[in-house]
């Protein structure tokens, strides 16, 4: 078999212009779906040239889940302190919590400053230090690559904003030790959806590409299960539209739904349940983990199709 080289080309014989090339490149649905894939993030809501002043930054989104607003910088070119000055800026007069810098190369005084900021901030405010490169075979058309330089420690974020409140109960400990090593289980196969922070909660959610719907999984250590269901917000029409085509939802899930409208509230829900679950008893964690995630893969598949 006749193998190619992977050849590293500039970026600006790719984008010659961060506005006009860049940032219109990256805010197409297929893109800022990798970038989001990269971060551990679901970008929607994506506007590009928002206004700060009498300044303006590349992109603003939001992850799906959080709601929390994310602001991307762009700067085909090595870092510099206009641009980390102008990051701040921009993040404080757009009220962001998520601030992506994404550039050509990173210098290490920049991955410092970058690093020094996550350390010294909680959950409200994460910076991503991301490099962008294009690589070709041969004659091939370019292919784009994100790097991460510099991330939000999240296993350190959550100690502290853990340690901010008060003592966690024993079931909060044991919720926060499941979601991680369901995290790892996540990373060993190959991130098939995008991993969250592990936390307390009792719940950890899943985008589905729509802020009308999302799936959880949810740890009910009274009743010894996990709930894995979808999640429809103030929605009831589009819930009756899925328990319309119930029967082939069911049919591409080789399984039954519980499926409840919970007229008395605003969400409703389409679930299953996984028997087993026991906080005090944790040598089934991997299997319950891998039946988790691949009920929220079947249940992604099955219902995307009729998300409006």
């Amino acid at each position: 078999m006749k193998l190619g080289k992977l050849q590293e080309i500039d970026i600006r014989k790719v984008w010659q212009h961060e506005q006009y090339d860049f940032s219109k490149w990256l805010s197409g649905e297929e893109n800022i779906r990798e970038l989001g894939d990269t971060l551990n993030l679901s970008l929607t809501d994506v506007e590009t040239e928002k206004f700060v002043g009498n300044y303006r930054c590349d992109i603003l989104c939001k992850d799906e889940l959080t709601g929390k607003v994310v602001l991307i910088e762009n700067q085909l070119e090595s870092t510099n302190h206009d641009h980390l000055g102008k990051i701040i800026t921009y993040a404080s007069g757009l009220d962001a919590s998520v601030v992506v810098w994404i550039v050509a190369s990173a210098r290490q005084e920049h991955a410092s400053a970058i690093e020094w900021l996550n350390k010294h901030t909680d959950d409200d405010l994460s910076f991503f230090l991301v490099e962008v490169h294009a690589y070709r075979i041969g004659d091939s058309d370019p292919a784009p690559q994100f790097k991460i330089i510099e991330q939000p420690n999240d296993f350190a974020k959550s100690v502290k904003s853990i340690a901010k409140s008060s003592d966690i109960s024993e079931t909060e400990k044991n919720r926060l030790e499941f979601w991680t090593q369901l995290n790892e289980i996540l990373e060993e196969r190959g991130k098939p959806f995008n991993k969250r922070k592990a936390t307390t909660d009792h719940w950890y959610c899943v985008a589905m590409g729509s802020s009308e719907c999302y799936i959880s999984m949810d740890l009910v250590n009274k009743e010894h299960k996990i709930r894995v269901g979808v999640w429809i917000n103030d929605n009831k029409q589009l819930y009756d539209y899925f328990y319309e085509h119930k029967n082939e939802i069911e049919t591409c899930c080789g399984f039954e739904l519980t499926w409840d409208r919970l007229d008395n509230k605003k969400a409703s829900l389409a679930c299953t349940y996984i028997q087993g679950l026991d906080f005090e008893s944790q040598e089934n964690y991997p299997e319950l983990m891998n039946k988790a995630i691949d009920i929220v893969l079947t249940l992604r598949k099955a219902f995307v199709p009729f998300v409006k």
